[in-house]
């Protein structure tokens, strides 16, 4: 986190930031007369999102049961080879109409790794036998390093040409938007909608007066592109709609030109329906810098309907990655526990989140000195972290320009002023530029000792039903609505996916 010190503001401040609704409802999110939620917009028609898509096959479907293609029990040594060869074979298996292969069952026991063990086909998933005692222990062994990558390979490939987006302004949360041409368009169509980074928009955002050192620094460089993944739902005429909210808004007058375009993709070397469950880690207790070699558990990348489910780790660092190619995964019941605090001045990440439609359910973190959940850079959501936990600090957006996060019933306790539970902000110089780290956030029915959620400029960050303390770095307060007076629904996510899917 930047290196300035917060402080807490006075009780007046609030009532400055936003005027309050009535004790326990939102004027933001609110049941109207049919018991169905109502969303109150800006000026502008921004809107807090729909956030139900966030997860496996966009939220609401319950994780696949893959058959048993391959069993195995350990091995004295190293099982690297023996886990790696499994998955391997079972990835040749046809896939069923379910997307899927089968799994790699591990008995219970303890399996020595020393080495990564990858999984780069659709429909392969490793299980144990359970994540407790009498359950499949997976005991990092060797130099450090990562236990499982589940990837695919590639990038998005652009298959047609870019159709520019013609309304002067795309409020975040809305799901359509018009194009100069549609034809060649497809309901089903895969595509990017490409928001160009703009020297007039990093202006805007103050992020040109990065100095650190004397030097310097870059935010976003201009000339690059924010990517959002969706696909087309509906046309008519020259009005694409998608399946899911845009996460940012859109406003010609700093992004044009070039302007924001959408094109159709294709991503061939994307996996799907992968994922890995039932099992613990265990790594040798480490206290090392962050530039140093580390044990790690898990990445997911270049894939699409990925999970992890009940797993428990333990004494890793920067321990889960989830990269930019993902989309729709779900973490659930991923427990991290640290014995030994980290004491670098730079605190690894637990759950590091960068891709779209990403679903943390009932994780947690236990121990110090790390940061628990991070956004990367760039990242568009929805990003759901529902019902986590931590001992220490709790969710921190870490650096340029995430969008669309949703913590919801969540318990951060222990955090300080200095390392809010919710830290919403603009991190200014540290890390060579991070600057602003997130925007159109929410933080829905949160506990924490302390809550820092600042408002970006033309953009909103909300703390809603939370309770705890805020907390400034300098820059304009988010919107605080029903402080430490908890809201209805209990859950945001919960409530939008039962009106979107059904009880």
């Amino acid at each position: 986190m930047a290196s300035s010190s917060f402080r807490i503001l006075p009780a007046f401040s609030l009532i400055a930031v936003s005027v309050l609704a009535a004790a326990g409802t939102s004027q933001w999110v609110y049941f109207g007369p049919d018991h169905k939620l109502r969303y109150r917009t800006d000026g502008r028609g921004n809107r807090i999102m729909d956030f139900s898509f966030a997860g496996f096959q966009a939220g609401g479907v319950k994780l696949p049961t893959a058959p048993v293609a391959k069993t195995l029990s350990p091995v004295t040594g190293d099982n690297t080879a023996q886990i790696q060869s499994a998955i391997d074979a079972v990835s040749h298996l046809p896939l069923t109409a379910e997307g899927l292969r089968g799994a790699v069952l591990l008995r219970p026991g303890s399996f020595d790794v020393a080495g990564a063990v990858t999984i780069s086909a659709s429909g392969v998933v490793l299980r144990g036998s359970g994540s407790g005692d009498g359950g499949t222990a997976i005991r990092l062994t060797g130099s450090p390093h990562r236990f499982l990558e589940i990837r695919g390979s590639g990038t998005w490939d652009a298959v047609a040409d870019s159709a520019r987006i013609t309304d002067a302004y795309v409020p975040s949360g809305a799901d359509s938007f018009h194009v100069d041409k549609a034809a060649g368009s497809h309901v089903g169509d895969s595509v990017l909608v490409r928001r160009p980074v703009t020297d007039a928009w990093i202006h805007f955002m103050h992020m040109d007066t990065l100095v650190r050192d004397g030097k310097q620094q870059t935010w976003i460089k201009a000339g690059s592109f924010i990517r959002t993944d969706r696909v087309i739902r509906s046309i008519s005429g020259n009005l694409i709609a998608l399946d899911v909210p845009l996460s940012d808004s859109i406003d010609s007058q700093f992004l044009n030109p070039p302007g924001a375009t959408v094109v159709r993709y294709a991503f061939p070397g994307r996996i799907s329906q992968a994922g890995v469950e039932s099992l613990r880690i265990a790594a040798p207790t480490q206290d090392v810098p962050i530039t140093d070699k580390q044990y790690t558990a898990l990445m997911m990348d270049a894939v699409i309907d990925g999970w992890a489910k009940d797993i428990a780790i333990q004494e890793t660092q920067n321990g889960i990655v989830i990269g930019a190619g993902a989309k729709r995964v779900t973490l659930d019941s991923v427990r991290i526990v640290h014995t030994v605090p980290h004491s670098g001045s730079a605190a690894p990440a637990d759950f590091s989140l960068s891709g779209t439609q990403i679903f943390l359910s009932r994780c947690s973190v236990r121990g110090e000195g790390t940061w628990p959940i991070v956004t990367q850079a760039q990242v568009t959501g929805p990003i759901v972290v529902l019902n986590f936990t931590s001992d220490e600090r709790g969710v921190a957006p870490h650096q340029r320009w995430a969008t669309g996060l949703l913590v919801d019933s969540s318990q951060l306790s222990n955090s300080t002023e200095r390392t809010p539970g919710i830290a919403f902000s603009n991190r200014k110089t540290a890390g060579s530029g991070h600057g602003w780290d997130i925007g159109w956030a929410v933080a829905w029915n949160v506990t924490s000792p302390f809550l820092l959620v600042e408002q970006p400029p033309g953009t909103m960050n909300w703390a809603i039903g939370c309770t705890g303390k805020p907390v400034s770095a300098g820059e304009p307060s988010g919107i605080f609505d029903s402080p430490n007076s908890p809201v209805a629904p209990a859950s945001l996510y919960l409530e939008q996916l039962r009106e979107r899917l059904g009880q």
